[in-house]
């Protein structure tokens, strides 16, 4: 299918309206957290980050979300109080001109005083966290960060709808290269015309990450030698970027032939995310590098049997590095030497490093309905990266993959 026609067609799933989060789909989150609160003895958590303010409240509006551990939560919100109303289905939606009035708000709707509160620790500035505590300074400050993650890991059937969209608008947008990539553009040059292309698909134009000092725009997009360059992200991938003050990702490079392109961008699709890797090549390529990409296909296929409820994570991890080393591949596996990270993959919703992680010694079991991002890579200094990514959701028998354009070398 040409890139118009796919377009044209994806025009009939673009919102004509704001989209809502349902109201039985924010309650279903919010009565999982509650049941996590009661069992760890938190009487209350406040959310502020972004991520998990649309997560539960379904507005990234400027606010405070208050979640009790038993009946209806309220969001405090400091700007925009008209457009957080319009987005979000709760019932208790109120102005807030300081955090300090916020025990007030919570006397006046006669919420018990918590003796516990439980803040986004692994986000939160060190300054606010200090700012907290002299607001709720009869309370106990705790880390909610855990409990909030896990709530999020496993993606309902609405989620997991929402996804499969980005899905497909990621696999749209990797069907775009053929007729885009040319040798003699730059990296930047290449990522601009990709990039132009998720935007008219309905991309946000921006990818969360929860990390910190994490930093994602579309993706990666880089070729040959410079797709192996490591940089400070937590990735397989590096590459030279523009300059030191964003070191990562595309750069200035000309493309040049027979060579790879590694194309690992993610789809944003009304707040959920896709990830998304295949390789291109501007004409022949060594054995070497079209063997260890089938390498990577094998390792995906063994996974994806493998990664059934129940099955640690730290497992899957183990498990693909013992192939890659029977393959003679163990040295560039997910990266090369004293580079090398130590996953294959993670997991993915509104943010880019969610619950689980496919990583080394990781025990949290995968459970049904966790959204994966799985991409066995290898990265040979000098000369490049090949390997597969795809997001998958974890069902009875392993995973499905929901990201599904052609995973061979595509030669262009």
């Amino acid at each position: 299918m040409c890139a118009a026609s796919q377009l044209k067609q994806s025009k009939k799933m673009e919102p004509t309206e704001l989209q809502q989060t349902p109201l039985s789909e924010l309650e279903h989150r919010i009565q999982a957290l509650q049941t996590k609160m009661a069992a760890d003895d938190l009487d209350g958590i406040l959310v502020i980050q972004n991520s998990d303010l649309f997560y539960f409240a379904g507005t990234a509006q400027q606010a405070h979300l208050y979640i009790p551990a038993d009946g209806q939560p309220i969001v405090m919100v400091r700007k925009d109080l008209a457009r957080a109303r319009a987005e979000s289905p709760l019932e208790r939606i109120v102005p807030l001109s300081s955090p300090r009035q916020i025990p007030e708000i919570l006397n006046e709707y006669e919420y018990p005083q918590p003796a516990s509160l439980g803040l986004e620790s692994d986000v939160l500035p060190v300054n606010l966290y200090f700012a907290y505590q002299k607001i709720f300074s009869a309370c106990r400050i705790r880390d909610a960060s855990t409990l909030i993650r896990m709530t999020r890991a496993v993606k309902s059937a609405y989620e997991i709808e929402l996804i499969t969209e980005a899905a497909r608008r990621a696999d749209q947008v990797a069907g775009s290269m053929g007729a885009l990539l040319e040798p003699g553009l730059t990296e930047i040059e290449l990522a601009g015309l990709v990039e132009a292309r998720a935007r008219a698909l309905g991309h946000q134009g921006f990818v969360r990450m929860r990390l910190w000092g994490s930093e994602m725009f579309y993706g990666h997009l880089m070729s040959g030698p410079a797709a192996a360059a490591p940089s400070y992200l937590a990735s397989p991938t590096g590459g030279t970027g523009t300059s030191p003050a964003f070191a990562q990702g595309p750069g200035f490079r000309k493309i040049g032939r027979n060579e790879t392109v590694l194309l690992d961008y993610v789809f944003a699709w009304q707040g959920y995310l896709a990830d998304h890797t295949r390789i291109f090549a501007t004409g022949e390529l060594p054995d070497e590098l079209k063997q260890a990409h089938a390498a990577m296909l094998d390792i995906q296929e063994m996974i994806k049997t493998a990664a059934r409820p129940g099955v640690p994570a730290g497992e899957l991890y183990a498990l693909a590095l013992a192939r890659a080393t029977e393959q003679g591949l163990d040295a560039f596996f997910m990266g090369a030497g004293d580079q090398r990270v130590r996953f294959i993959g993670h997991g993915i919703g509104v943010e880019l490093d969610e619950f689980p992680f496919l990583a080394k010694g990781q025990k949290l079991p995968l459970a049904a309905g966790m959204v994966i991002a799985l991409e066995p890579k290898v990265v040979m200094p000098g000369k490049g990266v090949v390997g597969i990514e795809n997001t998958h959701v974890v069902e009875a028998n392993g995973l499905r993959q929901l990201t599904v354009f052609e995973e061979a070398i595509t030669f262009v």
